[in-house]
């Protein structure tokens, strides 16, 4: 795991830990008044423009994530602490978050990849998909859970014609 020890590390312990999310509005002015210090840095900022995270600024540079040294800033608005650390989105749920599998292919779905849920079944976004005709849903589209399989209407349907399943419309 690299870190960038000059602009994150110095400063972490005094960083509160908490799995929430935090928000980096990004202020477009200077404050008028006394010049901020950064967090980061210690050094006064002069930019026009600066972030505000953890009730405390930070020059745009020096609000990086502790893992992958990406600018929080540019990333979205959103940051995580946790054990210390400074951390954007993926590396958060990479580090943090927990992984399962993939109830249609049984493959791990890491903690950061976008997932579908039924019931207490999680999936793959491409594993998400009748598993008779393998038709892909849409959003909005009405699929059925029977026997921890996916179906589509047509062949859920086609189904209770022939008293194969049962009703667990989702």
């Amino acid at each position: 795991m690299a870190i960038n020890h000059h602009c994150v590390r110095s400063r972490l312990y005094s960083l509160l830990t908490c799995p929430d999310p935090q928000g980096v509005p990004m202020l477009s002015v200077q404050p008028k008044g006394k010049q901020k210090g950064c967090a980061g840095c210690n050094r006064k900022i002069k930019d026009r423009y600066l972030l505000k995270a953890l009730d405390k600024y930070w020059h745009e540079d020096c609000l990086k994530c502790a893992c992958c040294d990406c600018r929080l800033g540019e990333v979205g608005s959103t940051l995580y602490t946790k054990a210390n650390l400074i951390l954007c989105r993926r590396d958060y749920l990479r580090l943090f978050g927990t992984t399962g599998n993939c109830a249609a292919c049984s493959k791990l779905i890491p903690a950061f990849e976008m997932v579908m849920r039924a019931r207490d079944n999680v999936y793959h976004l491409d594993c998400f998909a009748c598993q008779l005709c393998n038709q892909r849903f849409c959003v909005g589209d009405k699929f059925f859970l029977k026997n921890n399989m996916i179906l589509c209407q047509m062949d859920y349907e086609e189904g209770q014609l022939n008293g194969t399943f049962e009703s667990q419309v989702q």
